[in-house]
């Protein structure tokens, strides 16, 4: 019989498969090909002297061969921004240059020295020469400066350029993002942290994340700086006159103001508060939102909260508030107080003109003005027009101050000083929204955040009744916002933040950011017409309510001339029936005397 042996061949079969840096995360491209043979061993009865037959024998066998895999990554390189200071030095150890004699006395004898005479000689050819070669061109030269180009037809995008994480592990709410005010300098954003979860259950044994930061938009691995708080800040705001300082409201209430020249110094970026207001004296809930004001000095601001109240501050005297505010419909009446959740000054709208966005959807504007009449407190239209919920920003428009926009519910809506009720409102967005401002550069242009991590865009110049733009930011609730520029440059960089701690910057495209031709005055044509319309709305409201009332003070008196008539109807009636009663009376007697009268002629 034939016999068949089976050898056992080591084999060692590999395949190195080697990847460039820059191809890393490609999509493999699989195809289909023929089989082939990798290896071959034949039959042999070479070495069956060195074996013995098994009986049974039992092998398995896989056709899929075994491999092995091996990763490498390249090591992450961190960079670090780091800064020198130049201190005046060079002087000779006698010389001190502190000192304005030793300076003068030094300069005069190295002046008359002969060498310094012949080296700004030979310098002097130099210099001239380098300042003319600097002169024949200009690098900074703008060679279409003054040319307007018409972005509208470009479709409108955005894209993101950083991400500015929360150093910190415990997740926080970016509650407030404040751009620095100074265009030239650079640029820079100051975010404040807190977790404004009420009664959060871990924070019963352990203590609340205080530190806020400032970010530098050219550095978003390290904080600019830390600042220090003695609770979480729920606001912060950069000094448009100082940009070294700062005010901030926390989470129990206390105003805090920083000077970050007064850091820790060195390497140190930890800046403690340069004055803190007195616990007793400062607000009872979260302080929710703080302004600087106009003042001679720059170091007045003004703070709002749920708690009912408006304070005025000023920085160097922390003790207690140079005057309040409270927040209610009606003084005389004993109205409803109603807790600031969102706070807006423009001083181009009037130093003494402030606007409040309350918890209850309430618009208040307050005028220090006019404090005779009801504390200067305007209530806005409490019915069908006031938001369903809070109101977590409310901003005046900057091309036309006496139009403000106000953020709550699902809905955005756009207001005029002089009416009580909304001139435009958007159509219900399917998340709630959390925030939204006004587009610094374009008059027509706002932005909205919302719950489910999508920025909405509106463009009221293209469309009143649909989203310009919208862009998925991150998945966690969207909470703050804010656009760099003012109404002269910028309006291209938003930076917007979550309830993670995680700031994004996204950079606009030119549609979006550039004012268009003749922008400004169709929107404020636009609006216009709509505070007309509302006027004339109004107007009508009015009409058909005072044509209401006649109507029905006419049938009130029609049926009272009803029931009058039926009265005397009836006193006819009864005053008839009373007649011939006395009639029939009078008949009756009559008619007894007629009887008597011939019953005793009768009987005579």
């Amino acid at each position: 019989s034939a016999k068949s042996y089976i050898f056992k061949a080591n084999m060692e079969l590999a395949h190195l498969y080697t990847k460039k840096r820059r191809d890393f995360g490609k999509h493999p491209k699989f195809s289909a090909v023929q089989a082939e043979f990798l290896e071959v061993i034949p039959c042999s009865d070479a070495y069956k002297s060195n074996y013995i037959m098994r009986n049974p024998s039992i092998a398995c066998f896989d056709t899929a061969p075994h491999m092995s895999e091996h990763e490498a990554n390249t090591e992450r390189l961190v960079t670090k921004s780091s800064s020198m200071r130049h201190v005046e030095g060079g002087w000779p150890k006698d010389v001190d240059f502190t000192e304005q004699s030793d300076v003068s006395r030094f300069r005069k004898k190295a002046e008359k020295d002969e060498d310094y005479k012949g080296a700004v000689k030979a310098l002097g050819p130099i210099v001239s020469r380098c300042m003319k070669q600097v002169n024949t061109i200009d690098i900074y030269e703008e060679y279409f400066e003054g040319d307007n180009v018409d972005h509208s037809s470009e479709p409108p995008s955005a894209k993101g350029l950083a991400v500015f994480r929360d150093p910190l592990d415990e997740k926080r709410t970016a509650t407030s993002i404040n751009w620095h005010p100074d265009p030239s300098a650079p640029a820079k954003i100051a975010v404040s942290y807190s977790d404004l979860t009420f009664q959060n259950a871990k924070f019963a044994t352990s203590r609340m994340p205080q530190q806020s930061f400032i970010w530098d938009i050219l550095n978003p691995n390290t904080p600019d700086s830390e600042l220090l708080p003695p609770s979480p800040l729920c606001c912060l705001r950069f000094n448009p006159k100082n940009t070294d300082s700062l005010v901030g409201g926390s989470y129990n209430g206390l105003i805090t103001f920083y000077d970050l020249r007064r850091s820790g110094g060195g390497t140190s970026k930890e800046t403690l508060p340069f004055s803190t207001s007195v616990i007793e004296k400062s607000h009872h809930d979260p302080v929710y939102e703080v302004f600087w004001i106009n003042s001679k000095t720059g170091n007045q601001c003004v703070s709002v909260s749920t708690d009912g109240q408006m304070l005025w501050w000023d920085t160097r005297r922390l003790s207690e508030p140079t005057d309040s505010l409270q927040l209610c419909t009606d003084v005389k009446a004993q109205g409803q107080i109603l807790g600031g959740s969102s706070l807006e000054y423009n001083s181009e709208a009037g130093p003494s003109k402030y606007l409040v966005g309350t918890e209850q959807g309430v618009v208040l504007m307050v005028n220090l003005k006019n404090r005779k009449q009801n504390n200067g407190i305007t209530v806005f239209d409490q019915g069908a027009g006031k938001h369903h919920g809070p109101i977590y920003s409310i901003q005046r428009n900057p091309a036309n101050t006496k139009c403000f926009l106000t953020i709550g519910d699902w809905t955005a809506r756009i207001w005029m000083e002089d009416l009580r009720t909304p001139i435009m409102t958007t159509k219900y967005h399917s998340s709630y929204l959390t925030s939204g401002c006004w587009s610094p550069t374009r008059a027509g242009v706002f932005f909205v955040t919302r719950m489910d991590g999508v920025v909405d865009i509106w463009d009221y110049f293209y469309r009143q009744n649909e989203v310009a733009y919208s862009h998925k930011v991150c998945d966690p609730t969207l909470s703050s916002i804010a656009v760099q520029g003012t109404a002269q440059s910028g309006g291209k960089l938003v930076a917007m933040g979550d309830v993670t701690g995680t700031v994004s910057l996204l950079e606009l495209c030119e549609s979006l950011a550039v004012p268009q031709t003749n922008e400004r005055k169709a929107i404020d044509l636009m609006f216009e017409r709509e505070m007309k319309q509302e006027k004339n709305l109004e107007a009508r409201e009015r009409e058909l309510r005072r044509q209401k009332a006649l109507e029905t003070d006419k049938s009130t008196r029609e049926a009272q001339d009803k029931k009058d008539a039926k009265d005397e109807k009836m006193e006819a009636l009864l005053r008839k029936v009373d007649a011939d009663f006395l009639a029939m009376i009078k008949e009756a007697e009559d008619d007894e005397s007629k009887a008597a009268e011939s019953s005793s002629l009768d009987a005579g």
